[in-house]
């Protein structure tokens, strides 16, 4: 399935995109959040899974067991983000 990600604040400068589009046979918003280990060293480091973070699932915070939908749109946030 097809999945549009966004990156924000802290998490967008280290990885160094504002987001990205890609293919993924992940089922859950917690595995997703593993397989972009693989994509680079920071999105390794930005989405480890000891890390505080925050994620959202077409603009509804959810949780990592949460399942993905084709076309979904998921973000990825430090749980405190300035206006």
């Amino acid at each position: 399935m097809k999945v549009h990600i966004k990156y924000f604040a802290s998490i967008r400068e280290a990885i160094g995109v504002p987001g990205e589009q890609l293919e993924t046979t992940a089922a859950t918003l917690g595995e997703l959040r593993t397989a972009l280990f693989a994509h680079s060293a920071a999105h390794a480091q930005s989405l480890a899974h000891g890390r505080a973070l925050r994620m959202a699932l077409n603009q509804v915070m959810a949780e990592e067991s949460t399942a993905l939908t084709d076309g979904a749109e998921v973000a990825f946030f430090p749980p405190v983000t300035g206006g």
